[in-house]
């Protein structure tokens, strides 16, 4: 089973949305997908529920890891786990166990970018992540392009020496999809067009073994 986290210390920046995307990009693979939420605020589990207003969507099986030990169905290929804000020291280390790969959203805002450079500086003392048993990599979310604010996150990602994957447009697509239980993928192709193609080196680092431990 292949586990992807989707982490951050600092809140609002974009976890739900990468988690709940990437759940459903698997299960429209004809995956078998299941996705764990252990944020008391339930955003991921909430998604799933308004996704069961619609008939013929792929199917994802939600855990409640707040209260449960995530034990996903027998035979699940994909397990997506989205983790709340505020995690330091033993309590990283402890989330990360058998996590092959981390991907982290990052906004740009001077307050977010300060508070992932102390989440990494953190994380890089993980023994899961210095030991490379589990690969990390960036995301820059809610990004209004050409804005000076952009182009502030560009110069200090490249600084990281982090992988970084890619930028998600500042889109109502995806308060839309928050609000339906549906993803940016099952929306429809013209209104998404925009968005779509920066969702690619996402899947393609997935998909490649420099996502995957050596």
């Amino acid at each position: 089973m292949r586990t992807i986290m989707i982490m951050n210390t600092k809140g609002g920046c974009g976890k739900t949305t990468l988690a709940t995307n990437l759940a459903c990009w698997f299960a429209d693979q004809d995956g078998k997908v299941a996705l764990a939420d252990f944020d008391p605020q339930a955003s991921s589990l909430d998604w799933l529920e308004a996704r069961n207003d619609y008939d013929g969507v792929p199917e994802i099986e939600g855990i409640d890891a707040t209260k449960d030990a995530v034990k996903p169905a027998r035979g699940t290929e994909y397990l997506i786990v989205d983790v709340p804000a505020g995690l330091h020291g033993d309590a990283i280390n402890k989330v990360l166990k058998k996590v092959e790969t981390l991907i982290i959203p990052v906004l740009p805002s001077p307050i977010d970018m300060r508070a992932v450079k102390r989440f990494l500086t953190e994380l890089l003392e993980s023994g899961r992540v210095s030991k490379k048993m589990t690969k990390i990599a960036l995301v820059a979310n809610r990004v209004r392009e050409n804005s000076v604010a952009w182009h502030t996150l560009e110069d200090f990602l490249v600084e990281q020496k982090i992988p970084v994957l890619t930028h998600l447009r500042d889109s109502t697509n995806y308060l839309k999809c928050a609000e339906t239980g549906l993803s940016i993928f099952e929306l429809a192709p013209s209104a998404v067009a925009k968005d779509m193609p920066q969702w690619d080196p996402i899947i393609d680092w997935l998909e490649s073994r420099k996502s995957m431990p050596t």
